[in-house]
């Protein structure tokens, strides 16, 4: 349930638009570093983590790295209060159990660029495309009929095959003198 729970998350989340999703994500991680200091286990480690956590969701406003970094953090914090016995909701044993599975999946969506799932769709789906047209490519077929060949390119990547190392003088002016030449 603790994973159906992100999924969930994340996916009313993904409808706010960028860059507001990553401003409320962050805001997100700042009180999320609080929730225990009312009835958690631990005293003023409750304050410093709080503390850790503002500067981590600060962070955070400039980069999805430290937002996935801030639910991990939160994630060790459920599980060390997991282990003391101060649940996130006290008349929930498992509350911080519950939590410290939630937060990584939410973590991972962070660490990809906190991209709604049709952006992450599209964003795999151009990765396999890249990858079997480099591979096609490299066989010398066609990248969508698998037969033929593909145009090839030089050791520097010019047009025209191993013998072309540099396009030649004039090329593209269409009347096939070189440049400068009457």
């Amino acid at each position: 349930m603790p994973v159906v729970i992100a999924l969930i998350f994340i996916g009313v989340v993904s409808f706010v638009p960028e860059p507001q999703r990553q401003r409320l994500n962050a805001l997100l991680i700042a009180g999320a570093g609080g929730i225990y200091i009312s009835g958690g286990g631990f005293g003023l480690w409750e304050l410093a983590f709080a503390a850790v956590m503002v500067a981590v969701a600060w962070a955070g406003l400039r980069s999805w790295t430290f937002i996935g970094i801030g639910w991990l953090l939160h994630t060790a914090w459920d599980i060390l209060h997991h282990r003391r016995g101060t649940p996130l909701i006290p008349s929930l044993h498992d509350s911080s159990f519950g939590c410290a599975i939630c937060d990584p999946v939410i973590a991972l969506w962070c660490f990809a660029g906190g991209r709604s799932p049709k952006e992450l769709i599209l964003r795999v789906r151009s990765r396999r495309f890249r990858s079997r047209r480099s591979t096609s490519e490299q066989s010398g077929s066609h990248p969508a009929t698998g037969q033929g060949s593909v145009r090839t390119r030089s050791a520097f990547g010019w047009p025209g095959g191993p013998g072309r190392s540099r396009p030649r003088r004039g090329a593209g002016s269409g009347s096939g003198r070189p440049r400068g030449a009457v």
